[in-house]
């Protein structure tokens, strides 16, 4: 007498069986019950997620940096816009960039006749204490104010 679900000589009738010859317990589509393998098979999930965990916390951590690097982009470029206004009207240049540049930036403030040029650039660190950090830079220019102090 055979089983339900078994072929003549008592081996499994399911896909999963014509595929390698695996077990399975309770592999019924009807009534939704997981299946469960037994084989060469089991734990491939837990190998696949040791292998990709890595490479999706690396592109976390790109991804983060990005974020960070155009963080600071905005940040430098508003620096120096404020350096460049504030040394086009006779103000300290360089005060003006401090208040708004990034943390750890380099200010610098040139007068050039009836140009000013500010430059702000800043580091961008990394998600890892051991990792160099990256550099941006942005440059503004403006025309000296008539009347302004040098």
């Amino acid at each position: 007498m055979t089983r339900p679900g078994c072929g003549v000589r008592g081996r499994a009738s399911s896909p999963h069986a014509a595929r390698g010859g695996r077990r399975v317990r309770a592999a019924s589509r009807e009534t939704g019950v997981a299946v469960r393998l037994t084989g060469p098979d089991r734990g491939s999930a837990t190998a696949e997620l040791a292998v990709g965990l890595p490479a999706v916390l690396l592109l976390l951590l790109v991804g983060l940096t990005a974020v960070g690097a155009v963080t600071a982009k905005l940040e430098c470029v508003d620096a120096a816009r404020q350096a460049a206004l504030a040394a086009s009207r006779g103000e300290p240049g360089e005060e003006a960039a401090r208040r708004a540049a990034p943390d750890g930036a380099e200010v610098s403030v040139v007068v050039d006749g009836e140009i000013v040029v500010a430059t702000v650039r800043a580091p961008v660190p990394l998600l890892g204490a051991r990792l160099p950090a990256l550099s941006v830079e942005d440059t503004a220019v403006a025309a000296r104010e008539p009347g302004a102090a040098p």
